[in-house]
């Protein structure tokens, strides 16, 4: 046989292939074609070129083997339009591709909890406390001015019980002017900013004849010196105090840090020293509620003062 004859087998070959979908299928009650999806649009083949012409072109001469396969390779490349039709096919799950496209709702039990994840959480506002009555307050104020081991503000207390502090504040009064005409051993008043109980003034050498009992830790007498120095004179700097007292001081300053009565409070801006003033914890040894209530020292000074400063210089 001639090329010329071959190839013209080839092309009639090609010519009469007929696509698998296109063939016909043996009906049986088990596979049971159904009619083709009308609403389906067919395949856009406009775009490629034709698969026999394609088949067609790629067999030479001298090479009638491949044509078939070529022929089987482009039929296997379509979609089988058939087996989509097909009850019960071995296809694409297509409700899974349905399911992860963009731009669709997918599966029906997604969407409300997509709407729901969008939404706001709405929390129902807390419910005020109740009001305590006078006597619940009272009582409230002293079980915890009972257990403080240091003064507590009245916003803090407010804030504990849950009550406005223009209750607190009266109230606090009121419990300090009943203890007091009373006659109670111990009163309730105002130190270093805050509420706290104190025994009375009167009772002193019995309280501290029980709670001391020979070991009391006194301060030496630089340390009270020093110490009223700062209270007095703060901020101070440790040049400054030195210079009053007429002694070197940094060790009964380090004494009163390590005790809490002095802090560091900055810096002096000339000279970049340290300075110092005293604590909370003064205030409430003392039982002040500010520096501003020390007493004065016009009383103690000499007449002469100005004198003994002249001398000094």
């Amino acid at each position: 046989m001639s090329d010329e004859q071959r190839g013209d087998s080839l092309a009639d070959q090609a010519a009469a292939w007929v696509p698998p979908w296109d063939r016909p299928r043996p009906t049986t009650a088990e596979d049971t074609p159904t009619p083709p999806d009308e609403s389906a649009a067919p395949p856009d083949t406009s775009g490629g070129p034709d698969p026999v012409e394609l088949a067609s072109d790629e067999v030479g001469p001298g090479e009638p083997q491949h044509a078939e396969a070529a022929s089987d390779e482009v039929a296997s490349a379509e979609p089988d339009r058939g087996a989509a039709n097909r009850v019960g096919s071995a296809g694409p799950d297509l409700g899974a591709v349905t399911k992860g496209t963009p731009g669709e709702s997918g599966d029906a039990g997604d969407v409300p909890r997509r709407q729901q994840a969008g939404r706001r959480r709405v929390t129902a506002a807390p419910e005020p406390a109740p009001e305590l009555s006078d006597t619940e307050l009272r009582g409230a104020l002293e079980a915890i001015l009972l257990v403080v081991d240091e003064p507590v503000s009245e916003l803090v207390l407010a804030q504990v019980l849950e009550q406005p502090a223009e209750r607190v504040g009266p109230m606090l009064d009121e419990i300090a002017a009943g203890y007091t005409a009373a006659g109670h051993g111990f009163e309730l008043r105002r130190a270093a900013g805050g509420w706290r109980l104190y025994t009375r003034p009167e009772y002193a050498t019995y309280v501290e004849r029980f709670v001391l009992d020979g070991q009391s830790v006194r301060l030496t007498q630089a340390a009270l010196e020093t110490l009223a120095v700062v209270a007095y004179k703060q901020p101070v700097t440790r040049s400054r105090i030195s210079a009053i007292r007429g002694v070197n001081c940094d060790g009964v300053i380090r004494t009163l840090v390590t005790r809490g009565l002095i802090e560091e409070c900055g810096t002096e801006t000339d000279s970049g020293a340290f300075l110092y003033k005293t604590t909370t914890l003064f205030l409430e040894k003392l039982g002040l509620n500010t520096v501003n209530e020390l007493p004065p020292l016009a009383p103690f000074l000499p007449d002469d003062v100005e004198e003994l400063a002249d001398a000094t210089r």
